[in-house]
């Protein structure tokens, strides 16, 4: 997909497009009208990633468009990044050119930020880094007021932490998340607000316990477990289990457990299929499970989660991938009908649309 376009007077008219296409794909399944949650047409992307492209002496933030993957495109700026992140690039820019330690072989600088006004920066070199390197960029970091990592082919220099405290207010509770550097984070940040009270609005009054597949760092095991009596969420990735099982404790989550495993393994372990020592302090008997939470990868859900999932009264189903959706609410229209729905604007000017739908069993 080429570079976008940042036009805010275009934004509403490509949103409705996206709008559209995403009723007129869904209109078998008798989609009720759907909550729509745009985006900041500006400064709405936490991530940035650039390489660091080097001519006459100095270098420029840059990116590449895939129709064109030769020719950088050369950036003094990038709206769509959040405002912390712009102010910051040339900051951070001027700083590394004036000091050749930090500057000789930059291969590409990526940005982490928060809604709360942490900043993580990333410098990759194709060299090895050494005590030089790490001295300047220790005075990088301080000058700048910013976390800094270093990684070069088989280093990676942590001179603070790996991760940023992510906080704010949702639906008068104070959340925090623990996000680490190269694990995957809700990029919008702004909707994802939006998209956890939408979720948790959904989830009023369902009762039960919830079974969450694909929970990454709690971003929704976070948000929803006081809807819940109990929560118990699964996630293959080491790095996001870490961060899942801090979060519950820095927000003072009990009723919910981490384990990790994924969709498939959950699936045969709750089918009694299969046993797993990672379950050994879970007693999966004693959950009263009325809701399935899942917000899979792209691919959307396997045959066995698929089955797991005609089982349960009701579907809160987060997609990042309306094609794939479609597919897994065709497999479940003889047992579930959407009760609800909505589209969350995460990536504005792109073909991308972020879906939520709630389904309940017929």
């Amino acid at each position: 997909m080429p570079l976008p376009h940042l036009d805010p007077a275009a934004y509403a008219a490509q949103l409705a497009a996206k709008l559209a296409r995403f009723r007129a794909d869904f209109a078998a399944f008798d989609l009720p009208e759907p909550a729509v949650f745009a985006s900041k047409p500006l400064h709405y992307r936490l991530r940035a990633e650039f390489r660091a492209w080097h001519h006459d002496g100095v270098f420029d933030y840059a990116m590449f468009d895939p129709d064109e993957p030769r020719r950088p495109v050369l950036m003094a700026d990038f709206p769509a990044a959040d405002a912390a992140i712009c102010a910051l690039m040339p900051r951070l820019r001027a700083a590394i050119l004036a000091d050749e330690t930090l500057c000789r072989r930059l291969y590409g600088v990526e940005f982490l930020a928060t809604l709360s006004g942490e900043m993580l920066v990333t410098l990759i070199y194709h060299r090895p880094l050494d005590a030089a390197w790490e001295a300047a960029a220790r005075h990088l970091a301080e000058t700048l007021k910013i976390g800094l990592i270093g990684r070069s082919k088989g280093q990676k220099i942590v001179l603070d932490r790996d991760w940023v405290l992510e906080e704010f207010e949702l639906e008068g509770r104070m959340l925090r998340y623990q996000q680490f550097e190269g694990s995957f984070t809700q990029p919008n940040g702004g909707v994802n607000r939006r998209m956890l009270a939408w979720a948790g609005a959904q989830a009023a009054g369902l009762g039960g316990d919830l079974l969450e597949l694909y929970c990454g760092n709690g971003n929704f095991t976070i948000a929803l477990a006081p809807r819940f009596g109990r929560v118990l969420a699964t996630e293959v990735a080491k790095p996001s289990v870490r961060a899942a099982q801090y979060n519950l404790a820095a927000n003072a989550v009990g009723n919910a457990a981490i384990v990790r495993l994924s969709s498939e393994e959950i699936s045969a372990a709750l089918a009694g299929r299969e046993s797993f020592q990672r379950l050994k302090d879970i007693d999966l008997g004693s959950y009263n499970f009325s809701t399935l939470l899942v917000d899979p990868p792209r691919c959307g859900l396997d045959p066995a989660t698929l089955e797991l999932a005609r089982g349960f009264a009701h579907i809160l189903y987060i997609s990042c991938n309306p094609q794939t959706l479609r597919d897994n609410l065709a497999a479940l229209h003889a047992t579930h009908q959407i009760a609800a729905a909505a589209c969350f604007d995460q990536f504005p000017y792109t073909d991308h649309l972020e879906v939520g739908v709630l389904l309940r069993r017929r």
